[in-house]
């Protein structure tokens, strides 16, 4: 389950308090409560590279010898920096999880590709209906399509399945009362 996080002035410090009780939680949380912090990835690579922790060098996606964990983290700060074709890159490189296939819809749905980020959503959640990321990016797209009661049942959906207070919900739900979440 996806930890709960309430607004207000002091969402930085449950996050920093739960980052303190376990890295991994931390981790989750950051996932689901702001957009990627930039790393040498986005200020130091030019555009077709990524900073390879395991090197310490920029190298081509395909050159990099992270492992999976490193590369999706690339692909999410890519993806929000704009750069899409390199989180493409990135993406196709990793195995297809629900994470990874929330981010091709991610990338599709900002590249203008609604059908593509729609098949790409539906299997994310199809391979984890609790993915509460993909049900916001594919409520948001569905919103954005002009079937607001189709990302109503996508808000819903977050909050049954225990994603209240959460950024999926809050985003969702910023992005239907026709607010900028950012996402």
């Amino acid at each position: 389950m996806i930890p709960s996080v309430t607004l207000g002035g002091s969402i930085r410090a449950a996050f920093f308090t739960l980052a303190m009780v376990t890295p991994a939680l931390a981790v989750e949380l950051e996932e689901f409560s702001a957009p990627p912090k930039p790393t040498e990835t986005t200020t130091d690579c030019a555009e077709g590279f990524i900073y390879d922790d395991a090197t310490k060098a920029c190298v081509t996606p395909e050159a990099s010898i992270d492992d999976q964990a490193a590369l999706y983290l690339d692909a999410r700060e890519l993806a929000w920096a704009g750069r899409l074709e390199d989180a493409i890159r990135v993406l196709a490189r990793m195995e297809k999880t629900d994470k990874t296939l929330t981010y091709q819809g991610f990338v599709a749905r900002k590249s203008g590709d609604w059908t593509s980020a729609e098949s790409f959503y539906l299997a994310a959640l199809d391979a984890n209906p609790n993915n509460l990321l993909a049900r916001s990016y594919y409520g948001q797209g569905l919103a954005d399509a002009g079937f607001i009661k189709a990302a109503e049942n996508q808000l819903s959906e977050i909050r049954q399945r225990g994603g209240r207070q959460t950024w999926p919900e809050i985003a969702l739900r910023l992005h239907l009362d026709g607010a900028d979440s950012g996402y």
